[in-house]
């Protein structure tokens, strides 16, 4: 089950620049996961000790919100992580 991930621009740290990965999983958490062992620290930065969304992100699957790690992904699916910009 192959998913392509975009990433945003405060996550490239993580992911060595790169703005699209691919992962496979069948839940957002289960991609999280993947793309943690193979960019260690990325999904801390999305996901808390607790294993909530942190409140300055958010997740879509095909354009619509996913409001839980428990959302399903299917073969082909695109995953959209947007983090907020603050300042002023």
């Amino acid at each position: 089950m192959t998913v392509r991930v975009v990433v945003p621009g405060q996550l490239y740290s993580y992911t060595g620049g790169q703005s699209q990965l691919v992962a496979n999983g069948t839940t957002l958490g289960k991609v999280l996961d993947e793309l943690d062992r193979r960019h260690p620290g990325l999904r801390f930065r999305v996901v808390d000790e607790h294993g909530a969304i942190r409140p300055h992100v958010r997740f879509f699957i095909n354009r619509e919100p996913a409001l839980a790690l428990s959302c399903a992904l299917a073969d082909g699916d695109e995953l959209v992580v947007v983090g907020a910009l603050s300042g002023g």
